[in-house]
């Protein structure tokens, strides 16, 4: 967290919204984003960005830095998007999420030259997006976090407030179901 951060982080503190919004504003997009790709519904994800963003405010006197604000704040919006599907009394949520930022599975069809290649893209996607439907909240949440957003293993793992093993198997079974589908397109 840089100088300006920390001042911001100060003055928050202190009951000033406008610094609280100074420094959770870069954070909007990537928490809608996160919340998207866990509850695939715009709706529950905006809800959920909203109600992590007033749980963040209402904490922010417990932010002890012992984690970088972005984990902090991520851990929190994780946390407020599988409430969303827990209060919707949603195991899964089925829901398209088109607005979602930096999909990989659909930048990686729209790549692929000629129309043949193309439609096998197409293809990859829709299967790949019915997988992650199906995967558990814990797999498609780390998954989401490691391959869509980033994070680092140790991030992931405190986010979930598992441990980096167990992180690393809800990985591991993530990509193994993801493989498994996509094998008859090979």
């Amino acid at each position: 967290m840089d100088d300006a951060d920390q001042d911001s982080l100060a003055c928050a503190r202190a009951g000033d919204a406008a610094a609280f919004k100074r420094l959770v504003q870069p954070h909007a997009r990537p928490l809608y984003g996160l919340c998207a790709r866990i509850t695939r519904d715009p709706a529950l994800a905006e809800d959920a960005v909203q109600e992590a963003l007033f749980n963040a405010w209402r904490h922010l006197q417990s932010f002890d830095g012992r984690a970088g604000f972005r984990t902090w704040l991520h851990r929190i919006a994780v946390n407020a998007a599988l409430e969303q599907l827990r209060r919707r009394g949603r195991q899964e949520a089925t829901t398209e999420c088109a607005d979602a930022d930096e999909d990989f599975l659909g930048s990686m069809a729209e790549e692929l030259p000629g129309p043949d290649r193309r439609a096998q893209g197409a293809e990859v996607h829709r299967i790949a997006e019915i997988q992650l439907q199906r995967m558990s909240l814990i797999e498609r949440t780390a998954f989401v976090m490691r391959h869509h957003e980033g994070h680092s293993l140790e991030e992931i793992a405190q986010t979930l407030a598992m441990n980096t093993n167990a992180c690393k198997q809800a990985i591991f079974r993530a990509v193994r179901k993801l493989r498994v589908a996509l094998e008859p397109l090979r």
